[in-house]
């Protein structure tokens, strides 16, 4: 069965765990696939004779037939459909197998991370796309070539060369935009480590703040693009303050004259000025004009209220007041953490949502649980190899290397000439050793 231009993009989900289908649904249907589900091999391959598929997810470990088995069928019989394999660690030596027997095009970790599984179905989803135009612009190169050998056998080898040269072009407009994709946050975070530089405030103070928006977005089960949106929202919240004088920078909200409170209050419309340009940070920016609002109406710039507050705009206003509290933003007195939770929990219904500050509440706790297994190094114990855990941060707060990044002889040596040169202490976190303590 054909599909259309128009019809949403068909992903058959193939496990024998009913709970893992249903948690596979609720997390896709959302992203506008109509989504399929089987819950054996063979059940698996009687949907694909009656429905159009293009990308089928397979657990490895079922009964009867396992997911190297089904996807190599899957090849067999319908080879343009897309293949993704879920496996674990135990099963790299089957997964292996698969690769050469099924010729899958992905494999995800179990358990896997919802926002990286949704990329690599996206990216499934894509490369198949571009694999159709491209089977459709090399048939019609065919045909061309075929058509034109009759008239001119010279301009034959002339298609051929301009059919290698567009397929070629596709091949680095592939490579560049994943580099772009991979680039876009780590490029977000190193800016917003510069605009930091600015205030007084703590180191990080802005990643902190999109951290927590972030785990109150996934509380909120937002879906992946809020917890994006908010997460770069964060990192972005202060950039209208970049061009406050020195004294306005320091000075904590209660001890602003009426001038200044004037002036501090066009930092969001300023901040939204700066981001508007850019066609992928709209709602950014318009979170960011907002995190100052409140649901009873009391708030700036817009004195908007109730549902007219967006849900970006109080999950970054609950955050910020939060980190605010305590850095000494609001007020000459530095709340503790418990004081700040408490001032947040004073607003709900107010100035806050009540589901938002219950949220909050819920994502406190999973800062412990969210922090990855690792261990703290100094400058002079890491060795090539070594995988960075966490962004690596100046005392400054600006990003120097990301985390995933994978140390590598000239990098060692920077980083101890750095810590040397500058004289500073860094915390280098990096992974744990496979079954090691952190």
């Amino acid at each position: 069965m054909e599909s259309t231009a128009s019809d949403p993009p068909v992903v058959l989900f193939v496990d024998d765990e009913p709970s893992i289908l249903s948690a596979l649904r609720r997390l896709f249907r959302p992203q506008g696939y109509r989504v399929l589900l089987a819950e054996s091999g063979s059940m698996g391959l009687d949907l694909l004779e009656k429905e159009h598929v293009d990308l089928v997810v397979s657990d490895m470990r079922m009964p009867e037939m396992d997911g190297a088995t089904l996807l190599e069928k899957v090849r067999e019989r319908w080879p343009t459909v897309g293949r993704i394999l879920l496996t674990g660690y135990a099963d790299i030596g089957s997964t292996v197998a698969a690769i050469n027997r099924g010729q899958i095009h992905r494999y995800v970790s179990k358990p896997w991370d919802d926002r990286d599984l949704i990329m690599c179905v996206q990216d499934g989803l894509e490369r198949r796309r571009l694999e159709q135009e491209n089977r459709a612009l090399l048939r019609l190169t065919r045909e061309q070539n075929d058509e034109l050998q009759t008239l001119n056998a010279s301009l034959a080898a002339r298609v051929k060369a301009r059919t290698a040269e567009l397929e070629q072009v596709n091949a680095m407009l592939e490579t560049s935009f994943a580099q772009v994709q991979e680039n876009f946050l780590l490029s977000i975070n190193v800016f917003s480590g510069l605009v930091e530089l600015r205030s007084s405030g703590l180191a990080g103070y802005s990643r902190q703040v999109a951290d927590l928006a972030r785990r109150i977005a996934r509380r909120l089960a937002g879906g992946a693009m809020l917890e994006e949106d908010v997460y770069i929202a964060g990192l972005l919240h202060e950039i209208g303050k970049i061009g406050f004088p020195d004294t306005l920078l320091r000075k904590p909200l209660s001890a602003m004259s009426g001038d200044e409170l004037a002036t501090y209050r066009r930092h969001t419309l300023n901040g939204e000025a700066a981001l508007l340009p850019l066609g992928r940070l709209q709602r950014v920016a318009r979170f960011v004009r907002s995190h100052h609002e409140r649901i009873d109406g009391k708030g700036f710039p817009d004195a908007l209220s109730g549902d007219e507050v967006p849900l970006g705009a109080q999950i970054l206003s609950v955050s910020s007041d939060y980190h605010a509290a305590q850095s000494g933003r609001l007020s000459l007195k530095r709340y503790s953490a418990a004081e700040a939770q408490a001032l947040i929990r004073g607003g709900a219904g107010t100035r806050y949502e009540t589901q938002v500050v219950e949220a909050f509440e819920l994502a406190l706790g999973d800062e412990a649980t969210d922090k990855p297994q690792d261990r703290e190094l100094q400058a002079h114990e890491v060795i090539p190899g070594m995988v960075l855990s966490r962004d690596l941060l100046s005392p400054q707060g600006t990003l120097l290397l990301a985390a995933g990044f994978v140390f590598d002889v000239r990098v060692v040596r920077q980083l101890r000439e750095f810590a040397g040169r500058e004289g500073v202490k860094l915390q280098v976190f990096v992974k744990s050793p496979e079954g090691g303590q952190p």
